[in-house]
């Protein structure tokens, strides 16, 4: 049995034919209750059905049901992303105010309990359930997915390949869930953790090419493990349905602008480091087990901690290696028209990470309730407040309209 759905099935391609280095969106958001600011469910309101007539497949239920998951179409450049993710996140946060809900994003709510949240009455989550049982129901995280278009497999294995050893350095950008049922963990990406307890996560091994990761992928459906390639879980991966290299190690960053950032940075990676596969050149690879090193340094310190550079072989700040790759990929940002997009890092880099703002706002008001706040209001950062135009369908707002909402509060350094 092949893990791709033949009808989505696409052509390999020439690997020396440039890829279009598009990009998709995903967010998933936390429904909130106004008052308490703990999670509730949208199962029996009008959220997700409005939702659905108004954003089609690119708003669709998750397991819980006080989350929601967003995607963007396929979009040609960053600008075009920043365009759809406001737009999909406004319209989200005016439905769930119409239901009397509120909407945030972080990577764990601050204080509420897995065991209170009500199941999507979904037969895919049913079996996911009888499957892992308390691991799925204990899931309680809140995630981002970023797509690149990368439309040759075996480039795709070629730039995961090479790229696995960045990605730790992006979570430690992305850092969001500190808190868990109300206990500061100590962990600025307790997220990963409790993803880790699920079977084939963290970062991938080494392949040498498509064909041995096809072949990984048909021996796991042909002894029962998996039923299609979806359930590979890495923290990058081949989608299995669509030309694209997915990032899942992330944190669901608070800001709009967080997310464009780390968004462009990974798709500038991915475009530097086809760069060099076109001249014949390759970034070194280092063992799963070396790269798992940093990655456990990213989730309990962050920024405010050390990785290793395994060149090397020593630790240094995490905010100097993150500066690097900035100088790494700069090359090729101007052609991606991306430079403004990921520049936002280096202010991410001054004002900390979501973890590190969460884990300030609770330390000055002593507060978990003003933590979840402080999330909330955030997240509406930079929101369009009227999206009647979107709702009606006439006259929405342009590209350039939302570009220069968003430009207004790239001054706002509000971390408190």
């Amino acid at each position: 049995m092949n893990a791709e759905d033949p009808g989505i099935l696409f052509d390999a391609g020439n690997p020396y034919e440039r890829p279009t280095f598009t990009l998709g969106i995903e967010e998933e958001y936390m429904v909130l209750d106004p008052q308490t600011l703990e999670l509730k469910s949208h199962v029996n309101l009008e959220l997700l059905s409005k939702g659905r007539v108004l954003l089609h497949e690119h708003i669709k239920p998750e397991m819980h049901g006080s989350m929601l998951e967003i995607g963007t179409g396929i979009c040609k450049n960053v600008k075009e992303a920043r365009f759809e993710v406001t737009k999909i996140r406004s319209i989200v946060a005016h439905l769930a105010r119409q239901n009397g809900l509120l909407i945030g994003a972080a990577s764990s709510h601050p204080f509420s309990h897995w065991e209170d949240q009500e199941i999507f009455p979904d037969e895919r989550y049913k079996v996911l359930i009888e499957d892992m049982q308390l691991l799925a129901r204990s899931l309680l995280i809140f995630g981002m997915h970023i797509h690149i278009g990368i439309e040759n497999r075996e480039v795709q294995i070629q730039l995961m390949n090479e790229m696995r050893y960045f990605m730790p350095h992006i979570l430690a950008i992305s850092t969001n869930s500190p808190f868990w049922e109300g206990v500061n963990t100590g962990l600025k990406s307790y997220r990963s953790k409790i993803f880790e307890r699920f079977p084939r996560t963290a970062l991938p091994d080494l392949f040498s090419g498509w064909s041995e990761y096809q072949h990984y992928v048909d021996l796991l459906v042909k002894t029962g493990s998996i039923d299609n390639a979806k359930k590979i879980w890495w923290d990058i991966r081949p989608h299995p349905f669509f030309p694209t290299l997915e990032v899942r190690i992330c944190d669901l960053p608070m800001r709009i602008e967080e997310t464009i950032a780390i968004a462009a940075l990974c798709q500038a990676l991915a475009a530097k480091l086809y760069s060099l596969y076109e001249k014949n050149l390759s970034f070194r690879q280092y063992r799963r087990s070396l790269l798992m090193e940093n990655k456990w340094r990213a989730v309990r310190y962050g920024l405010d901690g050390k990785l290793i550079d395994w060149g090397r072989q020593k630790e240094l700040p995490a905010r100097e290696l993150i500066r690097e790759l900035l100088d790494f990929v700069d090359d090729v940002v101007d052609d991606l028209g991306s430079r403004r997009e990921i520049e936002y890092i280096y202010q991410i880099l001054e004002m900390g990470s979501g973890a590190d703002r969460q884990i300030r706002v609770f330390n000055e008001t002593g507060s978990i309730e003003e933590v979840a706040r402080y999330i909330h209001r955030e997240t509406n950062a930079g929101l369009i407040e009227d999206v009647t135009p979107f709702l009606s369908g006439v006259h929405a707002p342009s590209v350039e309209a939302i570009n220069e909402k968003l430009t207004s509060i790239r001054s706002e350094n509000d971390p408190g």
